[in-house]
């Protein structure tokens, strides 16, 4: 099985690759258009700012390479909210593949929410094997808004989407490669879909 890491200078992307290779896969880093096209799978991880990030993408057209994909998509953190339709970040429009607004959270705790929480009312074959109520790592100050799109839920000052999927699309916001077995088994089903 062939695994693209989308390559558009976000961070993560290194602890991605160890998680993936821990699992016995090799990724291949990139942001050329053909070699994601023609991966099994693609991985949109990211640490960085919304808006900048977008720039980066539309300049290489990644913006519509990501869109068109056909495999299954896996969006991690700022990959998930860079999927969402538009972000209070810097008030940026997005990929738009969830049509879902990216909000901040009001500083009712301390932001970013930094740390494990749990994950709850899963609802996809990305949790298959994995426990209600079981942690996971976030590094965040924006959130998704909860759709009919949400396949998981999380609790940090208001009820947000922990998970998101449409058609060949998922995305968590969390980051499964930081969150030990739990996140393992993530990532695993994500290759198994």
């Amino acid at each position: 099985m062939s695994v693209v890491i989308i390559n558009y200078n976000a961070g993560n992307v290194q602890s991605v690759t160890y998680a993936l290779q821990r699992l016995g896969v090799t990724p291949v880093l990139s942001d050329e258009e053909e070699v994601i096209r023609s991966a099994d799978r693609v991985i949109f991880p990211g640490v960085g700012e919304a808006s900048t990030a977008m720039r980066f993408l539309k300049e290489r057209r990644l913006d519509r390479v990501i869109k068109d994909l056909r495999q299954p998509v896996f969006g991690v953190c700022l990959g998930l909210q860079l999927m969402c339709r538009h972000s209070e970040e810097n008030d940026t429009d997005c990929l738009g593949i969830f049509d879902i607004e990216v909000k901040k959270f009001e500083p009712k705790l301390k932001v970013p929410q930094m740390g494990w929480n749990t994950l709850t009312q899963m609802n996809s074959p990305l949790f298959k094997g994995i426990a209600e109520e079981s942690y996971v790592y976030f590094v965040h100050s924006y959130y998704a808004e909860l759709s009919d799109q949400t396949i998981a839920n999380t609790d940090y000052v208001n009820s947000f989407s922990a998970a998101l999927h449409k058609d060949n699309f998922y995305a968590l916001q969390a980051h499964p490669e930081k969150s030990g077995k739990v996140g393992a088994k993530i990532i695993e089903n994500f290759l198994d879909l």
